[in-house]
C-alpha cells in the first residue's frame, strides 16, 4: 500500500522559511514525477512545483526563486524548500507522485497546513 506523509508545515511570519518533506511508503521514487500542489482557502488547488524522474525542475511564476523543490531518491522523500513567505502563500500543501509512464499510478498525500501571518 503506497502512503505519502507530508510534515514541516506550522505557522510562519512573512519573509520566513519553511521546508516541507513529503515521505513516501510502499513506492520506488525511479521512474515518478513529484510534485507540490496547494490549496488556500476558497480556492482551487494549484500546481506550485515539481521535480521530474530525471532531476529537471519547474515552478509557478508566483513561487520562482522562492521556493526549491528537491528529492531524496534513497530516503523516497520529496522536499520543499520555502523562502521569504507571502500571506498568499497561507494554504494546505499536499504532495503527489504519479508515473512518467504509467500515470494510473498516481498518489497524493493529505497535506500539510502552511499558515504565514505577523
Amino acid at each position: 500500500q503506497v502512503q505519502l506523509v507530508e510534515s514541516g508545515g506550522g505557522l510562519v511570519q512573512p519573509g520566513g522559511s519553511l521546508r516541507l518533506s513529503c515521505a513516501a511508503s510502499g513506492v520506488n521514487f525511479n521512474g515518478y514525477s513529484m510534485s507540490w500542489y496547494r490549496q488556500a482557502p476558497g480556492k482551487e488547488r494549484e500546481w506550485v512545483a515539481e521535480i521530474t524522474h530525471r532531476g529537471d525542475t519547474n515552478y509557478a511564476d508566483s513561487v520562482k526563486g522562492r521556493f526549491t523543490i528537491s528529492r531524496d531518491i534513497a530516503k523516497n522523500t520529496v522536499y520543499l524548500q520555502m523562502n521569504s513567505l507571502k500571506p498568499e502563500d497561507t494554504a494546505v500543501y499536499t504532495c503527489n507522485v504519479v508515473h512518467t509512464i504509467l500515470p494510473q499510478y498516481n498518489y497524493w498525500g493529505q497535506g500539510t497546513q502552511v499558515t504565514v501571518s505577523s
